[in-house]
């Protein structure tokens, strides 16, 4: 079976679509046999994402190792038994489809709560959580006092996994390496930095996460997105020299890959 990919929250505007997108293409590079798929019906910038990646390539005429992208199957709502949700269905076809010759699937899921998102965080065995670094974008997984640095409580995000993860268990599926990443880290020891390392802390032992570095704000991954490139493909394109900036987000790339541990996974680049 393929190892499944979740990249999750709920909550826009945290890089979900960069990560996803430089997560499976790292894989393809390193020769993996890559699937790809957006949850995000209405926007769908993952799919975006890689749909200007296809296109860049058949207009100048190169091959750049990808993940196979597909959209969600429609299903024929008159097959469907009394119960059957139509958004559970066309998932399990999607995931068995690209299940047959596939290593990886990475699963994008929409910046808020829907039926597809709930279902993927269920199929999870690595769930990636991109989260920006502050307090506002902590409140997706627990609320803390006007200090920032009593929990008070978990929020319905980590609820949401919870629940998937008892789904597994009473399944007899492994448990979900739940990871989050911490995005647009300051590169100055403030005082809000060092409480949301605190706070992140004692959260990962309590609801069982593991933290993990994510990239910096960049401009290049602005730039990227219309030609659907990744850090990793600039040379291919002719770029000779990587500037300071590209190497250092480089560097941040491979460090998340070391961290999620993927199995049969040895980062090379």
């Amino acid at each position: 079976m393929a190892h499944i990919i979740v990249v999750g929250n709920e909550k826009g505007g945290a890089g979900k679509s960069t990560v996803s997108m430089h997560v499976a293409t790292a894989l393809a590079r390193m020769g993996h046999k890559v699937g790809a798929l957006d949850l995000d019906l209405r926007q769908k910038t993952f799919g975006r994402y890689a749909n200007n990646r296809k296109t860049f390539c058949e207009t100048q005429g190169i091959a750049l190792p990808s993940a196979e992208y597909r959209d969600l199957p429609e299903v024929d709502q008159a097959a469907l038994r009394p119960g059957e949700n139509p958004y559970d269905q066309r998932l399990a076809a999607a995931v068995a489809g690209l299940e047959r010759d596939k290593e990886f699937i990475l699963i994008d899921c929409p910046g808020s709560h829907t039926r597809l998102s709930q279902v993927a965080h269920s199929l999870a065995d690595t769930l990636i959580t991109p989260l920006n670094d502050s307090f506002i974008d902590f409140d997706l997984l627990a609320h803390v006092d006007s200090d920032g640095l009593k929990i008070i409580g978990p929020s319905v995000y980590s609820e949401m996994v919870w629940n998937a993860r008892q789904l597994r268990a009473q399944a007899g599926l492994k448990p979900i390496d739940w990871v989050v990443l911490r995005n647009r880290v300051g590169a100055q020891q403030m005082v809000n930095k060092e409480k949301m390392g605190k706070a992140l802390d004692n959260l990962a032992r309590r609801i069982g996460f593991r933290v993990a570095p994510g990239f910096n704000e960049r401009v290049i991954f602005r730039e990227l997105f219309p030609r659907g490139l990744t850090l990793l493909d600039l040379r291919d394109i002719g770029v000779k020299q990587l500037n300071i900036s590209n190497v250092a987000a480089r560097q941040e790339l491979r460090d998340l890959m070391k961290a999620l541990n993927l199995p049969g996974v040895t980062v090379d680049f």
